[in-house]
């Protein structure tokens, strides 16, 4: 069972970030459960077999308010991606700093390696919308994998924690897709 935490305040908001999801793994014919990030418990993470974060709309910070309730994130050893402020979740988990940055739309990067399913050395378009990031410069246990003026994709050295700071529910489905098969 895949474990779908939504980081939107408002229900509204999840039919832009965590329906496209929920839509992915239905697809794929892939149990899964939302449980919002306010309400997270025990059984839901000891049930699952990966989680994915979503993300939330550009105004929507209220998460980084119930950061004890991602504790978790550090001894969790199944598969996780973080998408946008589950990027941010993530690093905050891991010490990370939040700095401020906006990108909306779509933006090119370029991968230093192959990051679920994406070349490496080759442009990818991907939509972004955010006006936060982690400095993750500092942060020896991650690897970063792209770069557009702030950190795009990340991926810890020991364990299958990933980190996009883009949203690949709306243009990059793949990765998803490769995620579910880890």
């Amino acid at each position: 069972m895949i474990l779908i935490i939504s980081t939107c305040k408002e229900s509204l908001h999840e039919l832009e970030f965590v329906k496209p999801i929920s839509e992915i793994l239905q697809n794929n014919k892939i149990k899964f459960k939302i449980v919002n990030y306010k309400k997270i418990d025990k059984k839901s993470i000891n049930s699952s077999d990966k989680i994915i974060i979503t993300g939330t709309s550009l105004a929507d910070n209220d998460f980084i308010n119930y950061i004890n309730n991602f504790s978790f994130i550090e001894s969790y050893n199944k598969p996780m991606l973080g998408i946008c402020s589950g990027m941010h979740i993530i690093g905050l988990v891991f010490k990370g700093k939040l700095k401020k940055q906006k990108q909306i739309g779509p933006i090119e990067i370029s991968l230093i390696e192959e990051f679920l399913g994406l070349e490496p050395n080759k442009k990818h378009q991907v939509y972004s919308l955010h006006n936060l990031y982690v400095d993750f410069s500092k942060m020896k246990t991650f690897k970063v994998y792209s770069y557009v003026s702030c950190p795009q994709a990340v991926k810890h050295n020991s364990k299958e924690l990933y980190g996009v700071l883009f949203h690949p529910e709306v243009r990059n489905i793949k990765i998803i897709e490769n995620f579910l098969k880890l």
